[in-house]
């Protein structure tokens, strides 16, 4: 558990690389200092192949760093093994997917409790909750494939915020949006992570997207092997 003065996400001299096809490796994270405060709001931008989505994955243990460590509310985390690292994730972080990853034999509820079942249990009252605050009320009982790319989206919102996390990680959740709802879905996901108390991390190369972080200390780089920097 965090004090009020320690960062709820904390990284220290994060490293990770690939092997290419001829052999070599070569390094896509190279983070020396990265922190983000219980409840922030950061939006993290970069070229394509600049590392955004593996930083993510290593935030949330769906990837082992090669070297560094990851503390988030006061636990370390990156030297778990991938089974401690699953259960840690489910607990604590909420992921949101470009491609949203429902589950397209299962309705929008389902979908939902499924994702309440890796964590500390169902409860269906709050995933019906959640899915009202998104605006499907009347599509509980829909699956995937009987909605539309942004009521996708949404579900995908309410099922990354279902088990309470401290952190909620966005990789380019607008990717698949048209301007309209790439609005829309952006406003509701910042505004269902205040309301349940979450910190977010957001990663996206939209302008639109990166235009609604306007001061310097939430909005940041990352350049491939070199870091991230504060944003200009």
């Amino acid at each position: 558990m965090t004090t009020p003065d320690q960062p709820l996400l904390a990284i220290r001299g994060l490293q990770k690389s690939f092997v290419t096809p001829d052999g070599s490796r070569r390094c896509i994270v190279n983070v020396p200092e990265f922190s983000l405060a219980a409840g922030a709001q950061c939006a993290l931008a970069g070229e394509s192949g600049s590392g955004k989505t593996t930083f993510l994955h290593l935030i949330a243990g769906i990837l082992r760093a090669d070297t560094g460590t990851i503390q988030l509310n006061g636990e370390e985390i990156s030297n778990y093994n991938e089974s401690r690292r699953d259960r840690f994730r489910a607990r604590n972080i909420g992921y949101i997917f470009q491609t949203f990853n429902l589950l397209q034999g299962y309705t929008c509820l389902e979908n939902v409790l499924l994702g309440m079942s890796f964590g500390s249990g169902t409860d269906s009252d709050f995933a019906r909750h959640l899915l009202e605050r998104v605006g499907l009320a009347d599509r509980l009982h829909h699956r995937p494939g009987q909605l539309s790319t942004g009521q996708q989206q949404r579900v995908a919102v309410a099922r990354a915020l279902a088990n309470r996390p401290r952190l909620v990680l966005a990789d380019e959740p607008t990717g698949n949006l048209d301007r309209r709802n790439s609005q829309l879905a952006l406003a509701l996901i910042r505004e269902t992570c205040r309301e349940n108390g979450a910190a977010l991390l957001i990663v996206s190369h939209d302008e639109a997207v990166l235009a609604d972080f306007p001061d310097r200390q939430d909005f940041h780089r990352l350049n491939r092997g070199q870091g991230v920097e504060a944003a200009v």
